[in-house]
């Protein structure tokens, strides 16, 4: 299907599993516009009609009617503006915010049964997904993004090689034999895990994963190794990579390692500037044929001391 109709069979999905297309609103007998227009007034308090308007993007006329229906059932109240005596000022009464409460309540409880046969990988992912669409549909206005950097949690390691294996094919199209090169690595940090010398980090986008990075003890005591390093698309530009990297880096100093090193390919360039960028220095490059492609290796070192 193209794009168009992709998007309009997503929308008929969409408003049919939610309930939009009944009369009212969650077995209320309120419209969906009439509760988002409840809504509106319980979040941001005090405001006129042009405000709501202007915030739902709603005809005037129609949102006029809607008004004067919550009037007559003393839903809502208006006072004349302080600062601008010709604007009328509109507000919940009680009987509105327990209106809204209901209406709230219902909806939380909806959702909550959406969501309640999906694992936390799924609520991961349909999370992300939603977040993706709403920055792709809102550009420029999308809110803000909370970033922030955890310790390791169960789960955790079998995520970071899912998802480093599914995003490099995806983007460079290595095979399934990556992801056993991930386990791999990832087995042999559980088993050897020491304490005070080795760490992974997880990095969080408005609390869905958004990256990883680890660092791992050498063959060389006075040597350690960054590994893993990624960061998921809907997360680039906003330097978490960047942040992970230095973070490692830190820690190794802290603990006493003399060097870090890192082994990469050639083809992840944003990768490599943040390696360039933090100190980084290219000391050998060999050719080899992994993941189903040729590819050159590269190994990068910095000296902490």
């Amino acid at each position: 299907m193209s794009a168009v109709e992709e998007f309009r069979s997503f929308n008929r999905f969409f408003t049919k599993e939610i309930g939009l297309l009944d009369k009212h609103l969650l077995a209320s007998d309120y419209t969906l516009a009439e509760g988002r227009v409840l809504y509106e007034l319980a979040k941001n308090r005090e405001q006129t009609a042009a405000d709501i308007g202007r915030s739902l993007g709603m005809d005037k006329a129609h949102l006029s009617r809607i008004l004067a229906r919550f009037a007559k059932r003393d839903l809502v109240h208006g006072r004349a503006s302080p600062d601008h005596g010709k604007q009328r000022l509109i507000s919940l009464t009680d009987a509105g915010r327990r209106a809204f409460t209901v209406l709230d309540n219902g909806s939380q409880s909806q959702i909550e049964g959406l969501l309640a046969p999906m694992d936390d990988t799924m609520r991961r992912q349909l999370v992300t997904s939603m977040r993706q669409i709403q920055a792709i549909l809102d550009g420029e206005k999308e809110p803000r993004p909370t970033v922030t950097y955890r310790d390791l949690r169960p789960g955790d390691l079998g995520w970071v090689a899912h998802r480093q294996a599914v995003l490099y094919h995806e983007e460079y199209g290595w095979d399934w034999t990556y992801e056993g090169l991930a386990c791999d690595i990832l087995g042999k940090f559980v088993a050897n895990f020491k304490p005070g010398r080795e760490a992974g980090w997880i990095a969080e986008n408005a609390g869905t994963v958004a990256g990883s990075v680890f660092l791992m003890e050498s063959e060389d005591p006075a040597v350690a190794k960054l590994r893993l390093l990624y960061v998921e698309p809907g997360a680039r530009g906003l330097g978490i990579g960047r942040t992970l990297v230095e973070t490692c880096v830190n820690r190794a100093r802290e603990v006493g390692y003399r060097q870090i090193k890192l082994w990469t390919n050639d083809v992840l360039v944003s990768a490599r500037r943040i390696y360039q960028a933090v100190g980084f220095r290219l000391v050998d490059e060999d050719k080899h044929h992994s993941f189903g492609h040729d590819l050159t290796g590269q190994t990068w070192v910095l000296d902490l001391q």
